[in-house]
Parts: structure tokens; sequence; C-alpha cells
């Protein structure tokens, strides 16, 4: 009964170990925002932490006048913001003015921001010719955001912020979407994780231009 229970306390602290050598790898690798990332696309399938945009969409389609005095209610985006691409060329958010900008913040340490990040992908390769894409790194390092990009082979429009990002674009957590209209409003605002390949989403997008 002893050896048994012995075997059994021997067989713990091996499995122990091994969840902790794993564990260590992914940490000293950073393939662990990558791995918790993953599991965290299961929730995204729900679709439950995806953007209420039905009611958005149908505000957007009401008749003149109403959308006149939905517009007066909306705030405007701040366009003085000037960001770096992934080529080291300044550009300047003003330069998107007109068009429908679809602007997320994420860094490559931000298990949502990865998550999320595939169905950005998607978005981008339907809409990327109607849609203004800003994927604002927040990485210290912005070189970091430029591998990670070329590595998923997502080629995605990157940038980091070239001077002080305006406040309105500040943010207590990431991944924050922010969605600014042909008209310079900013119509939506979304903190945390979404699947932005939704047709509601795309629907949405549609209804600005």
């Amino acid at each position: 009964m002893k050896e048994n229970k012995k075997d059994s306390a021997k067989k713990t602290w091996i499995q122990y170990g091994i969840f902790a050598a794993i564990a260590v790898v992914l940490y000293a690798t950073g393939l662990h925002t990558e791995v918790i990332g993953f599991a965290q696309r299961g929730i995204l399938a729900t679709g439950l932490m995806n953007p209420d945009v039905k009611e958005m969409t149908v505000a957007e389609n009401t008749g003149s006048d109403e959308v006149a005095a939905v517009d007066a209610n909306k705030t405007k985006a701040d366009f003085n913001f000037d960001l770096i691409d992934r080529d080291g060329n300044i550009v300047s958010l003003k330069e998107l003015k007109g068009k429908v900008i679809f602007m997320n913040l994420w860094a490559t340490w931000c298990p949502p921001c990865v998550a999320e990040m595939p169905s950005i992908d998607e978005l981008h390769e339907e809409m990327g010719d109607e849609v203004a894409f800003v994927m604002l790194s927040l990485d210290d390092d912005f070189e970091k955001a430029k591998a990670f990009d070329k590595r998923k082979d997502y080629d995605l429009p990157i940038y980091t912020a070239a001077n002080g990002v305006p406040r309105m674009y500040h943010s207590s957590a990431i991944p924050t979407t922010y969605v600014i209209d042909t008209k310079g409003n900013l119509v939506m605002t979304h903190n945390g994780m979404a699947d932005y390949s939704h047709p509601d989403f795309k629907e949405f997008l549609n209804s600005l231009k």
C-alpha cells in the first residue's frame, strides 16, 4: 500500500515537473501568448464578445432627418495623429480622412489581440480596398510587431505611433478597436477582442460608406 502511494506521488510530481517545464519553455520563447490566444478563439466563436453593431447599422440607414440628428450626437474623431509604417515612413491620420477607418490597438504580448488577429486579417483581405486599416502596435519594439506580422503571413497595415496618441484613443485595455466613418465621426469604440469577420460587422462597415 505504501509503495503504491509512493508511486502515485512520484507520478504526480513528474507530471507537475513536465507542466512546469512546458510553461517555462513557452514563457521563455514568448509562445505562451499565442497558446493562450489560440485558446481564446473558442470564446470568440460564441459571438458574445462582438460589438453590438445591429443598432448602429439601423441608425445609419434611417431617413435623412434622423441621420442628421444621429450625426449631431456623434463625436468627431481626432485626426491630429502621425504614424510610422513598417517601412519607416511617416503617415498622418489626416491622409485617411474621408474613408471608413478601422483602427485597432494591439500588441504581440497580448493574447486577446493574437486571438482576434485572424478575423481582422480575413476582414482586411475582403475589405482592404474599401476600408483604411490602421493596426497600431503598442509594442515597445516595433520590430517585434513587424516580425509577428511576417511570421503569420498576415501582411496587415501595421504602424507605431510617431508622436503622442490623442487622448480620445487612450484605452485602459487592449485590444481596443475604433471605427471612424467617412464624415470623420468616431462611430464605434470596442474594448476587448471580437470576431471582426462576422457578417454583421461587415454589414456595419458597408453602411458607413
